[in-house]
């Protein structure tokens, strides 16, 4: 058996699992494409409805890349476990998801990455903020980036600041997405070759 992906950003940590593709129930089987399901456990208890509203973020975000027209009438699961939450949970999760389908093989159109900005009362822009970073923050974006025109494909925004300030986090969010890119393809190399 193959470890499972653990991915750590700072001190926040997620594991990943993917089931699938895998036959699904009737009820929930799509005749056009793979059904996908994102499961976030929180570290401690049950989920709730900060992981419900991350899960459909996640799962829209893996929706736009996952080829699931291949796999019709399937279903694939993805489960992610929270080991310890120290800030920039969402980006730590969305960049675990992509390892994770990366991992299992399934066919993607692109790579995705996500980026969290916290945006202090300054105007001051801070990459991977820490959780205090996040509470002492105005505004807090987190972005998921695609690695081919290093487009939006997920945003949220919890807080307030300007569309000038939303932009400047965006442009600073897709310049250090070519460093996570980059982690992916060594990551990948080191798993799978001899480099």
């Amino acid at each position: 058996p193959r470890p499972v992906p653990l991915l750590s950003a700072g001190d926040t940590a997620v594991l990943v699992g993917l089931y699938g593709p895998a036959e699904t129930k009737l009820s929930k089987e799509l005749p056009d494409r793979t059904a996908l399901e994102v499961l976030l456990r929180p570290k401690v208890g049950l989920p709730g409805v900060p992981e419900r509203s991350r899960e459909q973020q996640l799962r829209q975000t893996c929706e736009a890349v996952v080829l699931g027209v291949l796999h019709p009438r399937t279903a694939v699961t993805l489960v992610l476990q929270v080991l310890s939450d120290a800030g920039s949970l969402l980006s730590c999760c969305l960049n675990a998801s992509c390892m994770g389908l990366l991992d299992a093989g399934l066919p993607l159109s692109s790579l995705f990455c996500g980026v969290t900005c916290a945006l202090a009362p300054d105007g001051t822009i801070t990459l991977d903020p820490t959780a205090r970073q996040e509470q002492e923050a105005r505004a807090v974006l987190p972005f998921a980036i695609d690695s081919g025109e290093r487009k939006v494909l997920m945003a949220t925004t919890k807080g307030s600041c300007s569309v000038e300030e939303m932009q400047q986090c965006l442009v600073a969010a897709q310049c250090a997405a070519d460093t996570i890119f980059q982690f992916y393809r060594s990551s990948v190399c080191r798993r799978y070759s001899k480099c």
